[in-house]
């Protein structure tokens, strides 16, 4: 994906120098990581695994490395394209205007309205304050641990957290959890599964529109994306944490859905082939 030199998106809140930020201790290396990123993927927050072992707050502010100022760049291009991509696809499709999410970049722990943000959650939008939380090290995450390589990869997190945020704009995402909290939890985790791979075909949709808009897609960026929708498949991520895939706990879809969902939407860019909730087969 070509960004560097391209516009920067002003609805970045970056809070990765602020002061009192936490960093999760104790449990070390790859035993953390695989904590972590089975707690997101299996929709399990698992702050309290970690609250034992976490260090106390820092008291001076985190620093700043290259690689972290690339990482903020690089995902304010990618907000700053799913700010125009929709803005034109609302127009376009539904005859409305789009307003834009902002995104908060954050190191170690930081406050949401739906509670803490941090390595434990994963990325992730919160409707409370229409904002998307993202710690760039789960790039290295995704890269190192889940195989999941690539800047389209992790242009396709970035995109897949704001469709929630299209979703949130469209009422279909409130909608979505008055009904999870009136219903059982295998109800709630079917209908979470419906909200996760819509917002992967919307993400499709995104990819479609920047390649056609902007001409910024490289050889190998789509099959980037496929690969990581793959990769964080409810069924690939229990069965390489050494679990037998239990379909009833799925809150995300199997790896054959997240992917083909992306790719529906990459076909198609219409709004209305991405319904999942009218789909009588995910």
């Amino acid at each position: 994906m070509e960004w560097r030199g391209r516009r920067g998106s002003g609805n970045i809140e970056d809070r990765r120098s602020a002061r009192g930020t936490a960093r999760a201790g104790g449990i070390g290396g790859l035993g953390l990581i695989a904590v972590l990123v089975i707690g997101y993927f299996l929709g399990i927050d698992v702050t309290p695994l970690l609250q034992d072992t976490a260090a106390p707050p820092r008291s001076g502010p985190v620093e700043m490395t290259a690689q972290d100022r690339a990482a903020g760049e690089f995902v304010s291009v990618v907000l700053a394209d799913t700010e125009d991509i929709w803005a034109q696809v609302f127009a376009d499709q539904i005859g409305r205007s789009y307003d834009p999410a902002t995104l908060v970049l954050y190191k170690g722990v930081t406050a949401s309205p739906c509670g803490n943000a941090s390595g434990a959650t994963g990325p992730f939008y919160c409707p409370g304050d229409r904002k998307v939380y993202l710690d760039t090290d789960f790039f290295t995450t995704m890269e190192q641990q889940l195989g999941a390589q690539g800047d389209f990869a992790m242009a396709y997190v970035v995109a897949h957290e704001i469709a929630h945020h299209v979703q949130d704009e469209l009422g279909i995402l409130g909608q979505a959890n008055a009904v999870r909290a009136r219903v059982s939890q295998a109800d709630s985790n079917q209908i979470s599964v419906r909200i996760e791979l819509q917002a992967d075909c919307l993400s499709g949709i995104w990819a479609r529109q920047v390649s056609k808009t902007f001409g910024t897609i490289q050889k190998g960026d789509f099959e980037e994306a496929v690969n990581a929708a793959r990769q964080i498949g409810d069924d690939t991520l229990q069965r390489n944490a050494g679990q037998r895939p239990m379909p009833h706990t799925f809150t995300h879809g199997t790896a054959a859905q997240r992917s083909g969902w992306f790719l529906r939407g990459l076909k198609s860019g219409d709004l209305g082939d991405c319904d999942t909730f009218a789909a009588k087969k995910l």
